[in-house]
């Protein structure tokens, strides 16, 4: 392996890029925080697509591309399975296992919004954990609700919604009182299968909550798919050694 370009997004993929000599690449799209300490070279920004992303992969001479991004970021998923085939190398893809429903779990799963929504009507206090897509949303608000909206930043609210600015990882601890101090009856979550998040999810099982699922999205298939951090950084030190 010369050159590889490592799509980032989680948190998995910033424990690659700080494994990664100064002629890697470690991509963001530049939401969150953006690592100052690596050996690697990093990028942030989109690339306009899969063409933008071909164009790159054949003007830098990369010869590996790795996609870390989240489990629902289908859409660059797929734009790198596609840039990969058109640049003639191989895909490979970091894909963190799902969350599984434990014992005492109450999940219900939802595909889109509009069954998100309709999921929703029998609750009055519910906890978002979505990212930003449900700000698109307040006017929708019934009057029987008041959302919490936690995302990566603060953003503006309304008369029936509060955003919380927060990042991960979040203490049981801290899941606890949120879920307290709020009087949440519904929690709302993508199946990003992060350890990071994972305690709101312990907490919902205490307290009997809900949680209404937001399904994974179906995405590429890929040369080669791995499930955790190791599995990539013991293939990557045998190329290396190769």
């Amino acid at each position: 392996m010369r050159r590889m370009l490592l799509l980032g997004g989680v948190t998995e993929a910033l424990a690659i890029a700080r494994t990664l000599g100064p002629q890697h690449i470690y991509s963001l799209a530049g939401v969150g925080r953006v690592p100052t300490d690596l050996t690697c070279q990093v990028r942030v920004g989109g690339y306009g697509g899969a063409e933008g992303l071909t164009q790159f992969i054949r003007e830098e001479g990369i010869d590996l591309l790795l996609d870390a991004t989240h489990p629902y970021a289908a859409q660059i998923s797929q734009n790198a399975v596609t840039a990969a085939q058109l640049s003639g190398i191989p895909c490979w893809a970091l894909r963190r296992p799902a969350w599984q429903p434990q014992v005492g779990d109450d999940w219900r799963d939802v595909r889109d919004w509009p069954e998100l929504i309709e999921a929703l009507k029998p609750f009055h206090r519910p906890l978002f954990t979505l990212g930003r897509e449900p700000l698109q949303h307040l006017h929708e608000i019934p009057p029987e609700q008041f959302w919490t909206l936690r995302a990566l930043d603060v953003y503006p609210g309304n008369e029936r919604c509060e955003v919380i600015g927060a990042r991960g990882p979040f203490l049981i601890e801290d899941e606890r009182e949120l879920f307290e101090r709020r009087q949440i009856d519904v929690l709302i979550s993508k199946n990003s299968g992060s350890t990071a998040t994972e305690p709101k999810l312990e907490v919902a099982r205490e307290r009997g909550v809900p949680v209404i699922v937001l399904q994974r999205p179906v995405l590429p298939g890929v040369d080669r798919e791995f499930r955790s951090v190791t599995e990539v950084l013991n293939v990557l030190h045998v190329s290396d050694d190769s």
